[in-house]
């Protein structure tokens, strides 16, 4: 009886083997397959989407910061990704948006969301720099902006320099102190913005021609830089 239940026993078990390498060599090439199909698949989808929003709608995408996130839970840790994105038209209008997911990529789609919902107009003198100095604060972060003459470039490091060239400013100078926090900076740096305003809105805001402002500290070509304002 024995001799036969090992007969009967041993083919079942040697059929079994192969069919289990078989299925796992299937299921190792599906997998690989499917996750080469996946990975490419992603990267092409990410690589074909992003071109493709700036040429339809103008928008410039960055993603400043992103890292990994955890979140007790009765079961244990459940892990997650946050990422900080700046977005802008490069023509004076910039936003941020973070946004938190299991995978990146979503967490990065809701970040871009998040900063086209969230988007201001920033005063653009000669659609280059800035029309004065300005001073942001956010928690611990302190960010000082300066307006540059042609040909200075960005002076500005990690976050910073991102927002700036989202916002489609060629030359200024800038400094932060206070914090190494990409969430504080890009804060602060939207606060310093905030600030911005152009000779035209202060004319209209004081009832004066922009030519009596321009003109306050003997500027010859008041009249002329009025006009260029103006249009």
């Amino acid at each position: 009886m024995m001799a036969e239940n090992t007969e009967s026993t041993v083919p079942v078990t040697d059929g079994a083997a192969p069919e289990a390498a078989e299925g796992q060599r299937r299921g190792r090439g599906g997998r690989g397959g499917g996750g080469d199909n996946r990975g490419g698949g992603g990267r092409g989808r990410n690589n074909d989407r992003r071109p493709a929003q700036e040429e339809d709608d103008g928008t410039i995408e960055k993603l400043v910061h992103i890292n990994r996130v955890s979140k007790t839970v009765k079961g244990g840790k459940r892990f997650g990704f946050a990422a900080l994105v700046v977005v802008g038209d490069g023509q004076g209008r910039v936003g941020f948006g973070h946004g938190k997911a299991r995978e990146v990529p979503e967490a990065i789609n809701k970040a871009t969301a998040a900063a086209k919902k969230s988007m201001i107009r920033v005063a653009l003198k000669d659609g280059r720099t800035l029309h004065h100095d300005g001073k942001g604060h956010f928690g611990a972060g302190n960010v000082t902006l300066r307006s540059a003459p042609a040909g200075t470039g960005i002076i500005a490091g990690g976050p910073m320099r991102a927002v700036f060239e989202s916002l489609g400013v060629a030359d200024v100078v800038t400094k932060s102190v206070g914090t190494s926090n990409p969430y504080n900076m890009i804060r602060a740096t939207f606060a310093a913005l905030a600030e911005q305003t152009s000779p035209k809105s202060v004319a209209q805001r004081r009832g004066k021609k922009i030519a009596d402002l321009l003109g306050r500290g003997g500027s010859k070509t008041a009249e002329a830089d009025a006009e260029a304002i103006a249009e």
